[in-house]
């Protein structure tokens, strides 16, 4: 047959071959006083893919990391998949408990770790199910070298990979997996969302159009790269030969100096890192536009004014763990250059129309028909398509509930506007959006239940200035009375203090409460459910309700 057509198959390992093609002498990573070319990022993530391969690591096995965002954090996302393997980015901020569940749950081979996050995991290090082998990091600009866990260094573990043959940028299948990322576990316990080498591919490519990457794109490391790969920015600006500035931890007074030092064009996170970004001391008037893409609440109008008057451009963007992160964006229209800017900022707060690579977002009734575009009836936020997840690990009822009737199920609650325009209105589930972070109620709820003097307890989001919304918990004890600003209970104390000590043993301590309130009962139906939305009323009085974004 004349015209025979051969494809390839889409993967973004090809980005970091193309761009150390292209670019090879161009700096493409920067931390502290190290520096990678693009040729050194390529020789790096193969010396790396080629350890793996040495110490036993074969195609489709999983590799953990768990790191802040440095240097080898980046390296990992190409070195991984190079090596045929699938990178599963673990939180940070997670209890050593939710890590071995991580790690057994999707079966990791090797672990990488911090040496200042090896505390996190040393306590169970002798006990993971399927981890053969631990490698530490040890970051010289950090505050301390932490616990050592039996195992290579780094250096002596990329060692075994020094020579060998060339690896191909290339994959079979396209629709093999890449990543697994976990979910916070907003519903028991985390979920492992699995992407695909061409989801990843695709969504890069609209991380660039919509946060308007170029060449020239200098990209700081607010966002952390175990939170859906980074919004797949590790793979988009090295697609698009940008310069990513490596930050091991989100500070005020690092962000403006490396804004200063390198001319920062691009940063993504969550409301909360615009707001301690605007808030520090040493912020200044930009005299450049900086594009920042938020998600993980609505920036309110407010604050997009503040910002723009700095010089910063916000991009609002919405999506889950489930689709890449975000899957929309609020694009802006010519014609709002010409309104008021309390209105225009309004209009720019809305989660918005699916991105370039994405589908339509719909907002659907119960039975899965589009609700009416009048910006008033709400129906569920539902998705499909190259950017939304293949599916859960190791869970196929999971997997068939989340796809009830062939669309991504998100949870959330929106009403669309006659423009097409999405806006989120509230969520099914009672989850806590905190700094970007999803916390269970549930989860926060048995920790504090754990505790022998509680009786009952009813979690809620409540606001916050840092983090938009915290957890609060309203708890009855078994027995006692208020002495001293002491609660006794049977002769176990449950003060404030205690009890979130011990919910801080049990849970990360980002999901502890951000303050608790003793009550002489809950507010509940004739049938016993707590009527949750009384306890909001109270504490959200004078507030607009954050949602999610």
């Amino acid at each position: 047959m004349p015209g025979a057509v051969y494809q390839t198959e889409l993967t973004p390992l090809s980005y970091l071959r193309r761009s150390a093609e292209v670019y090879p002498d161009k700096t493409a990573i920067v931390y502290g006083d190290r520096r990678y070319s693009y040729a050194e990022f390529a020789e790096a993530a193969t010396q790396v893919a080629r350890a793996l391969r040495a110490s036993g690591i074969a195609p489709g096995d999983r590799v953990a990391y768990l790191l802040p965002n440095l240097p080898e954090m980046l390296v990992a996302h190409f070195a991984v998949p190079l090596a045929g393997a699938v990178l599963v980015a673990i939180n940070t901020r997670l209890s050593t408990d939710e890590v071995r569940y991580i790690l057994d749950h999707s079966g990791a081979k090797l672990l990488v770790v911090d040496a200042v996050l090896a505390a996190t995991v040393a306590p169970v290090a002798d006990e993971l199910a399927g981890v053969t082998e631990i490698v530490t990091v040890v970051d010289p600009a950090a505050p301390g070298s932490g616990d050592r866990i039996a195992g290579p260094d780094y250096d002596d573990f990329v060692a075994r990979g020094t020579a060998g043959e060339p690896l191909p940028w290339a994959v079979d299948d396209e629709l093999a997996t890449i990543s697994i990322n976990y979910t916070s576990g907003t519903t028991g316990r985390p979920k492992g969302v699995m992407y695909t080498h061409r989801g990843a591919n695709l969504n890069s490519l609209s991380e660039i159009v919509h946060s308007a990457h170029t060449p020239d794109s200098v990209y700081l490391w607010t966002l952390p790269m175990f939170h859906c790969n980074g919004w797949c920015t590790p793979w988009a600006v090295t697609a698009i030969g940008g310069t990513h500035i490596c930050l091991r931890e989100v500070r005020g007074d690092v962000i403006w100096r490396l804004i200063g030092e390198h001319g920062v064009t691009h940063l993504n996170g969550a409301p909360t890192v615009v707001t301690t970004i605007m808030n520090a001391p040493e912020a200044v008037t930009l005299d450049y536009q900086l594009v920042v893409t938020t998600a993980g609440a609505p920036p309110a109008p407010a604050t997009i004014l503040q910002m723009e008057r700095m010089g910063f451009r916000i991009v609002h963007v919405y999506g889950l763990t489930e689709t890449y992160g975000p899957y929309s964006v609020n694009q802006f229209q010519p014609a709002w250059a010409e309104l008021d800017a309390e209105e225009r900022a309004t209009l720019q707060a809305r989660q918005g129309v699916g991105m370039i690579t994405a589908e339509w977002l719909r907002v659907v009734d119960e039975n899965m028909a589009d609700v009416a575009a009048d910006g008033a009836t709400m129906g569920e936020i539902v998705m499909r398509g190259n950017n939304v997840m293949k599916g859960y690990f190791d869970d196929a009822e999971g997997t068939e509930r989340a796809f009830a009737g062939g669309w991504f199920h998100s949870g959330d609650l929106g009403v669309r506007y006659p423009d097409g325009y999405v806006e989120l209105r509230d969520r099914a589930k009672d989850v806590v959006v905190s700094g970007g972070e999803n916390i269970s109620t549930v989860e926060v709820e048995q920790a504090i239940m754990s505790h022998p003097a509680v009786l009952e307890v009813a979690v809620i989001g409540v606001p916050d200035e840092k983090w938009g919304e915290r957890p609060k918990a309203f708890v009855v004890l078994k027995s006692g009375a208020l002495k001293s600003g002491e609660l006794t209970s049977g002769g176990a104390t449950a003060g404030e203090d205690e009890l979130l000590e011990h919910v801080r043993a049990k849970i990360a301590r980002y999901k502890a409460p951000k303050a608790i309130e003793f009550v002489e009962e809950l507010p509940k139906t004739s049938t016993g459910k707590v009527q949750k939305f009384e306890l909001r009323e109270k504490e959200w009085a004078g507030e607009q309700h954050r949602i999610r974004g």
